[in-house]
């Protein structure tokens, strides 16, 4: 198992280190044309799809220690929130930030199909990088042909729920933590999904992101597209909006009428 694990961190360590020089060089080629925001989405979901992958056959393959796994999860997501350059890497949060004017519907369209995109390049790739046989999990994984079995173990309507909850409460850290210096906020970000990752990973594996979903669970058997669109899509995507909707609309509405309140009283006074 030692082995293995060393094999899988380097293989992660790998691709965290060829998605950087990727990164930097697409920033500088494509800066001109005004491309280098979408190169690096492009790039950042690629890495993070492949190290989902990685990470996803510790755990399920290899019998990973819930412990070691929620760390290396924490880690990797440490690691994934330092080096995205400003990529986002999840199409709910993409979603967000053109429902709160932070971003334009076309941007918010764009980086969407880069991430899905990344998702289906990473999808791919993996397979091809495991057949080299560098441990004895990509070897057993090799020869059973690529297959995995659905994270999916709970009735639909209740892992829709949990894929929902964890969207709910991952997006309300990235909310609430903005103001934060990002050497801080990414260690917040990261334990708030290494805690969603326990409290719900047995139920879907807590994915929370639906392009990383479509690149680690879809292609899994047991369950139906649909059915892993009802639980990885429609349930982040709810979770996020849910989250939209208390913290812009019902927690910040007091303190707006407050402000207006306030405006007004000042207005008489002057008048």
């Amino acid at each position: 198992m030692a082995a293995d694990l060393a094999a899988s961190l380097a293989v992660l360590l790998g691709v965290v280190a060829l998605s950087e020089a990727a990164r930097r060089f697409l920033s500088r080629a494509l800066a001109r044309a005004g491309l280098s925001a979408d190169a690096v989405e492009l790039v950042s979901t690629f890495q993070l799809c492949c190290c989902t992958h990685e990470l996803k056959l510790l755990s399920d393959v290899g019998g990973l220690e819930p412990r070691l796994a929620l760390t290396l999860t924490y880690l990797a997501s440490v690691v994934h929130g330092l080096t995205f350059d400003g990529a986002i890497g999840n199409p709910t949060g993409a979603l967000e930030r053109a429902c709160r004017g932070r971003m334009s519907r076309w941007c918010a369209l764009r980086r969407t199909a880069c991430q899905f995109a990344a998702a289906a390049a990473a999808r791919a790739a993996v397979p091809t990088v495991w057949s080299f046989g560098w441990s004895g999990l990509h070897a057993r994984h090799k020869r059973l042909g690529f297959r995995c079995i659905s994270s999916i173990h709970a009735p639909l309507p209740e892992a829709a729920a949990v894929e929902l909850a964890c969207a709910f409460a991952v997006q309300t850290v990235v909310t609430r933590t903005r103001s934060v210096p990002e050497r801080y906020r990414v260690h917040a970000v990261a334990a708030a999904i290494a805690t969603c990752v326990y409290a719900g990973g047995s139920w879907t594996g807590a994915v929370c992101n639906p392009a990383v979903a479509f690149s680690t669970q879809f292609p899994c058997t047991g369950n139906s597209f649909l059915e892993y669109c009802l639980v990885y899509w429609l349930g982040p995507l709810l979770g996020v909006m849910t989250s939209v909707l208390v913290f812009d609309k019902l927690v910040s509405l007091p303190s707006r009428k407050s402000s207006v309140l306030r405006q007004r009283q000042e207005m008489k006074k002057r008048t």
